[in-house]
């Protein structure tokens, strides 16, 4: 199957699946955040070697239906296969776990998976250090902007380029 077809039958189920939902802080329909963690992942494809963009493509698309739907790992098993499922449910917080073991419970996993999926996870970070919404305070910015260095380091040898990208996004992040 050819990208683009992969790329609008993907994106018609995460529309779907986030239908009413928006981006926090504006009145963008949430599908907005999720087309701009794929564009970042099909350029960073460009600057890659040996990057499987299909999967890159399915897994950043789908990267918040479990984590923010009502979608489960079998319906992504049964509508996408194992492989897109295991990904996304890796970028998928651990609800059962404490707040502060989440963030790190996530990145092992995605740690154990091909390193497309740690390009959607930079590219997801990338995306999401935009202006801060304005009921957040100075602290829970800092948090963020420190979150993102702490994901930075960890997912350090993933993807050259977005690496790039996310560095300069948490230096301008917020100043």
């Amino acid at each position: 199957m050819d990208i683009q077809t992969i790329y609008q039958e993907t994106i018609k189920f995460a529309a779907a699946k986030h239908h009413g939902q928006t981006v926090p802080g504006t009145n963008l329909p949430y599908i907005v955040h999720v087309s701009n963690v794929a564009m970042e992942v099909m350029i960073a494809a460009e600057h890659s070697t040996g990057f499987n963009l299909a999967f890159a493509i399915q897994v950043a698309l789908l990267h918040d239906t479990l984590e923010d739907t009502s979608t489960t790992v079998d319906e992504l098993t049964e509508v996408f296969g194992q492989n897109i499922a295991i990904a996304v449910s890796a970028l998928t917080k651990n609800n059962a776990l404490p707040q502060s073991e989440k963030m790190q419970d996530s990145l092992n996993r995605i740690k154990l998976l091909p390193k497309e999926v740690w390009a959607v996870k930079l590219a997801d970070r990338i995306t999401n250090l935009q202006k801060p919404p304005l009921h957040w305070s100075a602290a829970k910015i800092n948090t963020y902007r420190n979150e993102a260095l702490i994901l930075l380091d960890e997912l350090t040898g993933g993807n050259d380029y977005l690496e790039g990208r996310l560095g300069k996004k948490i230096m301008s992040y917020a100043i």
